[in-house]
């Protein structure tokens, strides 16, 4: 930035100021890269703050109105934020080049603050950030300086073909070095999930039941393909993890033996084992889609944790919570009661045959049936610490979420669609029905408020898995309400009333409109 007032006119100004934020974004990503923290970017850094400060209902409204599209919406509203921002300095540049300054000093000091508060932060995380407020100014200084005097008083003035030229240079250097950024953690992974080929496991998981799948156009399948399977997570980028660098420390009150696992620990351990289990995540409201059923392989939970001493609270063990912590600071608080109790609670490295996919935890996630995953599910997972739900909250707790969190029983009609057009006549209603680690005893519908009939059940995998239901409707013109409702082998039937997600997951019968013509 210049000391004296610049020729530059308002427009090339503002130009001038996204153009310096485009080659400040490619700077901190490209450094974001070659230090292997893509996450200490500062547009990932305050995306990330951002996710942590929004109060409960803002983080809910996000994911019901856009779904797993909501870190991309977010990143945008940032960058869209960032671009306004860096059009004012630009301008501002010309005009008052303390105004710039301070604009300049102002972001990057949020972008340190972001990135070194984050729970994994290390020095590193500063260069980033550091990096782009250097390409910032550098650009700006280059795109608004006047250029040498041309005219005969003296004075320089704005010379169109110069600026043009210099800021597609500067766009195209950037979007370059974005490129290559994006280019260089391919290379960097390490031991990535298409390198590993899984054990077969000594444990099987027991053959599916003939007709577990009813086959029925619109109904979900019974397994649930890894690229279809939903994602929730706080991480706006995917931790890359080089599954031979990775290790799994398990300590902590009641702890005898403290362990320290590898991959490879994993992979060759006498208890590999499948096993069919349905996950589901609390902020899945009534109906929704936040849930799957898939194939995991693992090691058990409870296996581990009694080889390094650990004893149930039923048992009088000291701990009642099993605190788990992700590679990008994420913590998970389960009851040890039930990673104990004998469900099928591991650590899976393969999902649906093959190791998991990175979106999914790549190299060892934590699976534990009949509790959401939220405070369970760790994917990623490095640390596992046994203390009190008494001493230490985990990350969703302080943010309005329950300290445990055990699945409710639900279903879901997934065909006809709401607002469907059908024709009169015989007409297909199916759906699935879950309450994990309990099994589901029995499913209802009612069509228009009328009594509940039982519809036909698919045979059951296991009480972990969600099962399949279906029911045979003659369908009359008109309107009509369709609802349905199950009951678990506990006795437990779903209640009408309806509740949101928070703090413990929704409740109330999913319904449908259609329309017979």
């Amino acid at each position: 930035m210049t000391d004296t007032p610049s020729s530059l006119p308002a427009v090339p100004a503002a130009v001038a100021g996204l153009v310096s934020a485009g080659a400040a974004l490619a700077a901190a990503e490209a450094v974001g890269a070659l230090v292997s923290r893509p996450a200490a970017t500062p547009l990932q850094a305050v995306g990330a703050g951002v996710i942590d400060l929004v109060p409960l209902p803002l983080k809910q409204f996000a994911v019901d109105t856009f779904g797993t599209a909501d870190k991309p919406v977010l990143l945008g509203g940032i960058a869209v934020l960032l671009a306004c921002a860096a059009v004012l300095i630009g301008i501002a540049s010309v005009r008052r080049r303390a105004a710039a300054i301070a604009g300049t000093a102002l972001f990057t000091a949020a972008g340190l603050t972001a990135a070194l508060t984050r729970p994994d932060a290390g020095p590193l995380d500063a260069l980033p950030t550091l990096a782009g407020a250097a390409a910032f100014a550098a650009v700006l200084a280059l795109l608004t300086r006047t250029p040498a005097p041309t005219g005969g008083d003296g004075r320089g003035g704005f010379d169109r073909r110069r600026f043009v030229l210099l800021a597609g240079t500067a766009a195209a250097a950037s979007a370059a070095v974005a490129a290559g950024a994006r280019l260089v953690p391919a290379g960097r992974g390490g031991l990535a999930p298409a390198d590993v080929t899984l054990p077969v496991p000594g444990d099987r998981a027991a053959p599916l039941p003939d007709g577990i799948d009813l086959e029925i156009d619109g109904l979900a399948p019974h397994f649930t393909p890894a690229a279809d399977f939903y994602r929730i997570d706080t991480a706006l980028s995917v931790p890359r993890i080089d599954a031979t660098a990775w290790s799994l420390r398990i300590h902590g009150l009641g702890v005898r033996d403290e362990l320290v696992l590898t991959y490879d620990d994993l992979l060759g351990h006498p208890d590999l084992r499948e096993r069919d289990i349905t996950l589901a995540c609390v902020s899945n409201p009534v109906g929704g889609g936040y849930i799957g059923n898939a194939r995991w392989t693992g090691v058990p939970l409870a296996s581990l944790l009694a080889q390094a001493g650990v004893r149930s609270p039923a048992d009088g063990g000291p701990a009642d919570q099993l605190v788990s912590r992700s590679e990008d600071g994420m913590t998970l608080g389960t009851p040890v009661a039930d990673a104990m109790d004998g469900r099928d609670a591991m650590l899976a490295v393969g999902m649906n045959g093959r190791p998991l996919p990175r979106e999914h935890g790549f190299p060892v996630r934590m699976v534990v049936p009949g509790l959401y995953g939220y405070v369970s599910a760790c994917k990623w997972i490095v640390d596992i610490e046994l203390t009190t739900f008494d001493s230490f909250d985990a990350y969703w707790v302080p943010r309005g979420w329950a300290a445990r969190g055990p699945v409710k029983t639900q279903s879901r009609i997934d065909t006809p669609r709401e607002g469907a057009d059908l024709p009169p006549g015989p007409t297909t209603v199916a759906g699935v029905a879950w309450a994990q680690h309990t099994g589901i005893d029995r499913v209802e519908v009612s069509i228009d408020g009328g009594p509940w009939t039982e519809a036909g059940l698919a045979p059951e995998g296991t009480a972990d898995t969600w099962r399949q239901w279906v029911l045979e409707w003659d369908a009359e013109p008109g309107g009509h309400r369709i609802a349905v409702r199950a009951t678990d082998r506990a006795g437990r039937t779903q209640t009408p009333d309806q509740a949101p997600p928070a703090p413990d997951g929704a409740t109330g019968h999913h319904t449908v409109t259609v329309t017979v013509a």
